[in-house]
């Protein structure tokens, strides 16, 4: 039995928060439960619209699908979340240039899914963690190359330069990945309003620390704020067996 818990915090230095999540542990459409996050950019209220209505569209494509495989049905909805991100942003002045970031994940039985566009991310936990996406961003594309080290990267300048994002083109390049689920794993959807203000290692401690979902995504949430709060943070903690965890 699936359990999860999610929330998104304004932080302490922005007026808007522009995250977005949707949690449904019910089935929906032809998928068991979805689980999605969403990080908007844009002036105004652009980016927050951007994350929303992203959103929101998904859960719309994958209602009404027709396609029987998870993959196929994640990349459908979110191909039309980037077709109405740019309907939109050409339709009005203050919504140009608009976009967001997006992680989708379903769990069909032992099987995860994921599929992300952006810089917010997806990991495992499980005998430590394990960060499953792969940023679409220019520090990420710097890191690859070996122009900078995975150190240097958390205080590049041009950190938060995305190189993938709803909205951004005609056509939107979708990552997926899939993996078979342990009895005691644990997921963890995000934004960087969290991954910028706590190191991996970090992340991992608050977790094991806290024992219900609940207690370890308000946790993770308080310590980005006690770091600093730069941005805003969204999170999801899932645990795919939960009615069979180890209780130590």
């Amino acid at each position: 039995m699936l359990k999860t818990f999610s929330l998104t915090d304004i932080g302490l230095k922005r007026k808007l928060n522009q995250d977005y999540v949707y949690s449904c542990e019910t089935p929906i459409g032809k998928l068991p439960n979805i689980f999605i996050v969403a990080d908007g950019m844009g002036g105004h209220n652009a980016g927050d619209f951007a994350s929303r209505c992203s959103v929101e569209t998904i859960v719309q494509s994958v209602l009404h699908s027709e396609a029987q495989n998870p993959i196929q049905i994640i990349r459908e909805a979110i191909t039309q979340a980037n077709a109405k991100i740019r309907e939109q942003s050409n339709a009005s002045e203050e919504l140009r240039g608009m976009g967001t970031t997006v992680v989708v994940a379903v769990v069909v039985d032992k099987m995860l899914y994921v599929a992300n566009v952006g810089d917010s991310r997806l990991y495992l936990l499980r005998d430590g963690i394990r960060q499953i996406t792969r940023d679409h961003s220019l520090v990420e594309e710097m890191v690859r190359i070996g122009e900078i080290d995975r150190a240097s990267a958390r205080t590049h300048p041009d950190k938060n330069i995305i190189t993938r994002a709803i909205g951004a083109g005609e056509n939107v390049e979708i990552d997926f990945f899939e993996l078979e689920l342990e009895k005691n794993d644990l997921i963890l959807m995000c934004t960087d309003g969290l991954t910028n203000m706590i190191e991996d290692s970090e992340i991992s401690i608050i977790i094991k620390s806290q024992r219900d979902v609940a207690g370890k995504a308000e946790e993770l949430v308080k310590a980005a704020n006690n770091n600093g709060g730069k941005d805003n943070i969204a999170v999801i903690v899932i645990e795919p067996f939960a009615d069979e965890v180890s209780v130590c």
